[in-house]
């Protein structure tokens, strides 16, 4: 974030690159002139397992340029929002903050803004502090009192500490927001203090978990490599820093308008994979257990209206669901923007979730009245009626590009669905499916929050398989089961996958508890969307599957059933990609040569290993998503259609010789969301190994 109170708005151009209404709700399915036809179908399995809620879930930033952040007025909005996470002290000012003499110099630090104000107003919203230590203009020992002080001297028990803030933003890769004092400001300099940092902070209290601050895939500058660092930001500061850190830090501004802010949420999935490939590749043994924290978010335009609600909920629900431990908004407090109208609500392009109550600097518009809440703290208050800890998040989908869907089921065998309209000018009609859930007979509790609402609206109403969502609308039902879940088998633990290979893997889980009946057998699923397909079953803990495809990305989840007929709640998933085949008649290497964050240069041999020459061939491959395409190319004839990539032979290098005859070609690839390379291809339709 910028440095100054006045004009503290998150920088964009580096992109490039409760008022909890419970009274009688308002009609849940109101008549709409733009109401859609056909229904939109929505499926929700619950036997698709996903994350656990942890108790970090839901948080939001303070800033210590905000006087009001240690007020009790504040603290109790925060809390009857369910924020559980609190971060502190703010954005990058955290690079200039010095904490023991409560200074920012070249910065504001507005009165009753310290951490002792801040731990109180933390401990007032039932929220644990995530701490951001001063790198840019701070030492490892510095950063070492603050934690002495903090759990030593006063006993707060503040468990998160992160190593700076957006220190990529320094000027390293040519944008410097952040502040930074080292002569070295390279990424292998960061983590090299970093490593210092968490040896002095964990000599004072080694049950602190330390951050590392990362980028977040397909954001700038993902995929950049600057100066003489061995590799981008994050592979740099995983390789030095990975075994000395718990966790690691990523902000995610998806920008451009309210539309396209929505739809990136759609990036997620892709982008936690990449992250989590990164860490395993590079931050050395036992990188499972860093989790991922992402402390900022918000969206570009619609800030303060629905389009920032609507992303808040579908973005922290994504992120949930892929196993982030804490999801943070940017922020409490922030200050009037760029004044516009969206879906014809004022929106202030302000950054908090309250109201800060200024006015532009001609008086022309004015905020409303301080603390009052804005659409993404209404969206927050949503999500806390949502999810809860310990709720596991299940699959859901629809057939919808501007419905979105996102379920977890509840220890109590409830389960709650949260709906998204997105589109802001057309109510759609939804015909709920359930797999693996059978809801009870009766009207559900329904919680909404409507474009333009002063709050959520909660009631009994409808049914649990049909509903007309409102344009630009959240709507989630909290469905109870039909029947009782009594005497189920406990869920499976996590799932493991070993001898992997292109084409089958063995998965093994530790057991289940047995319910009202010994357990029979285990049933093993991959999740497609929002439906299962079973792979197999056993009356062990192990299972090998067989029949996967090369390159592919696989989730499965484990289901116990015991000799009554009755099926457990799904394991954590198992997320794993298959290989390339050890030997075939073909190889490919893919090679990236540059990156400039939203395309690259990639260069391909292509061997013939087999026994036999080819006179002519053709080379093919699938894009893992729909944001990924070849621009041009050299050395060969290239064509795309949708995902699918054809590259041809040319007079010139049509013919390869048995055992080890190649050639070379190469291509300008682009990507506007994570850059999941692919991990099959095919030679004259033969999987080839993959070099």
């Amino acid at each position: 974030m910028s440095r100054t109170p006045s004009t503290a708005r998150r920088l964009t151009a580096y992109a490039a690159v409760l008022l909890l209404a419970t009274a009688a709700p308002a009609a849940v399915d109101p008549p709409a002139a733009g109401a859609a036809a056909d229904p939109v179908t929505v499926t929700v399995n619950a036997r698709a397992g996903l994350a656990t809620v942890p108790d970090t879930a839901l948080g939001v930033n303070h800033a210590i340029w905000d006087q009001h952040l240690g007020s009790s007025e504040t603290s109790d909005l925060l809390r009857a929002a369910g924020v559980r996470m609190l971060r502190y002290p703010g954005g990058s000012y955290a690079d200039i903050y010095h904490w023991r003499t409560h200074t920012a110099p070249g910065g504001y630090v507005a009165p009753n803004t310290d951490f002792d104000t801040f731990m109180a107003a933390a401990r007032r919203v039932g929220a644990q502090p995530m701490i951001i230590a001063n790198y840019g203009t701070g030492t490892p020992v510095e950063a070492a009192e603050w934690v002495r002080y903090a759990n030593v001297t006063k006993g707060y028990g503040a468990k998160w500490w992160t190593v700076g803030n957006e220190n990529y933003g320094n000027g390293h890769y040519g944008s410097a927001w952040e502040a930074d004092d080292h002569p070295d400001r390279s990424a292998t300099q960061y983590a090299k203090l970093v490593v210092e940092y968490a040896d002095a902070m964990k000599a004072v209290d080694p049950s602190i978990k330390v951050g590392a601050v990362l980028t977040m895939p397909a954001n700038w500058p993902d995929g950049l490599t600057a100066g003489a660092d061995p590799g981008p930001w994050n592979q740099t500061v995983l390789s030095l820093a990975g075994p000395k850190i718990d966790f690691v830090d990523v902000h995610w501004y998806p920008g451009g308008t309210a539309a396209e802010s929505l739809a990136r949420t759609g990036h997620i999935p892709d982008a936690a994979w990449l992250l989590r490939q990164q860490i395993a590749r590079y931050a050395g043994p036992d990188s499972g257990r860093i989790g991922i924290s992402f402390t900022e978010l918000n969206v570009g335009a619609g800030q303060n209206t629905q389009p920032g609600a609507l992303f808040l909920a579908d973005a922290y629900s994504g992120l949930l669901e892929q196993g982030v431990f804490t999801v943070q908004w940017w922020n409490v407090h922030n200050g009037i923007g760029t004044v516009s109208e969206v879906a014809g609500q004022t929106d202030y392009g302000d950054f908090g979730m309250l109201s800060s109550g200024g006015c532009t600097a001609d008086g022309s518009v004015c905020e409303p009245p301080f603390n009052t809440p804005f659409a993404p703290y209404h969206g927050l208050s949503l999500m806390n009626l949502f999810v809860r800890a310990g709720d596991q998040l299940v699959r859901a989908g629809t057939d919808q590009p501007l419905v979105t869907a996102h379920a977890a089921r509840r220890p109590d065998g409830s389960l709650a669905v949260l709906l998204l309209n997105k589109d802001p000018d057309t109510a759609h009609p939804v015909a709920i499916d359930y797999a693996g859930f059978t809801p009870a007979d009766e009207a559900p509790t329904v919680h909404t929050l409507t474009n333009g609402a002063s709050g959520v609206t909660t009631g009994r109403s409808g049914g649990a398989t049909s509903r007309t969502l409102p344009p630009y609308s959240l709507t989630t039902l909290v469905l109870r089961p039909a029947g009782a879940a009594d005497g189920r088998p406990g869920a499976p633990g996590r799932p493991t996958a070993g001898a992997v290979t292109d084409r089958s893997a063995t998965i093994s889980w530790p057991p289940a508890a047995p319910g009202g009946a010994p357990i029979a057998k285990y049933e093993v699923y991959r999740q497609q969307g929002a439906a299962s397909e079973q792979l197999g079953e056993t009356a062990g803990t192990s299972l090998t599957v067989g029949n996967l495809d090369p390159g592919t990305r696989y989730t499965l989840n484990v289901l116990a059933r015991d000799t009554a007929g009755r099926v457990s709640w799904s394991s954590p998933p198992l997320t794993f990609a298959t290989g390339s085949p050890a030997a075939s008649t073909c190889a490919v290497r893919l090679g990236k040569d540059t990156d400039w964050g939203n395309g690259y240069v990639a260069t391909m041999e292509i061997v013939n290993t087999g026994p036999s020459a080819l006179d002519g061939w053709t080379l093919t491959w699938t894009w893992p998503t729909g944001w990924q395409q070849v621009s041009s190319g050299w050395s060969a004839n290239w064509s795309q259609v949708g995902t699918e990539v054809r590259v041809t032979s040319t007079a010139d290098n049509r013919r390869l010789a048995a055992g080890g005859g190649s050639t070379s070609a190469g291509f300008v690839g682009a990507y506007s969301g994570p850059n999941v390379l692919p991990g099959a291809f095919r030679l004259n339709g033969t999987v080839c190994t993959t070099r």
